[in-house]
């Protein structure tokens, strides 16, 4: 080596030189990268299913409101009639999006309760607003919980009748588990 580069080639004017170099070379890479790209959307259209229940209103109301058009999509609301259908329809391709039950997806990402295909949860519209209601003859017999139901159950022996949305659906979690919990 040269007594010029033993002097002023060290650690430091090494880390320095890179530094000026990334910063220099850092917005025209960025900009050679996004030229080739695009900010347009992928589809222009997107169709999205849904089942008429308060929590839908987020992508029903974006629609009404044209909140897409800002982003250059045009959100077409479908109506759906069951939450099977919502999931036949997004497994085979009809729908791109759907407001599902958040355990729907799991289902279909595991193939319990209907076709295997890779899901993935992009956005939570609700959490958690569940509730287990009892008929009102119940409630005049006294079950107000899980316990007076299991004791009612134990005393009049027949048929009950308990109902939820969705085999995968947090509802029928909820649900088994209340139902265990109190006997």
């Amino acid at each position: 080596m040269t007594d010029l580069l033993k002097t002023s080639l060290n650690r430091r004017t090494v880390l320095q030189a890179a530094t000026i170099g990334a910063v220099g070379i850092s917005p025209a890479l960025r900009a050679a990268v996004y030229a080739q790209g695009s900010d347009a959307p992928e589809k222009k259209e997107v169709r999205i299913g849904f089942i008429p229940l308060t929590d839908c209103a987020s992508v029903v109301m974006a629609s009404v409101l044209g909140f897409d058009q800002k982003y250059g999509v045009k959100i077409i609301p479908t109506k759906e009639a069951s939450w099977a259908g919502v999931r036949d329809k997004l497994v085979n391709g009809e729908l791109d999006f759907a407001h599902v039950l958040y355990g729907l997806v799991y289902g279909v990402h595991m193939g319990t309760a209907g076709p295997k295909k890779d899901m993935a949860v992009l956005m939570s519209l609700n959490n958690n607003g569940q509730a287990i209601t009892l008929s009102k003859k119940l409630a005049d017999k006294g079950a107000v919980d899980g316990p007076s139901l299991a004791r009612l159950m134990a005393s009049e022996k027949r048929e009950y009748t308990f109902a939820q949305t969705f085999p995968t659906g947090t509802h029928a979690m909820w649900l088994y588990y209340w139902l265990a919990s109190a006997g």
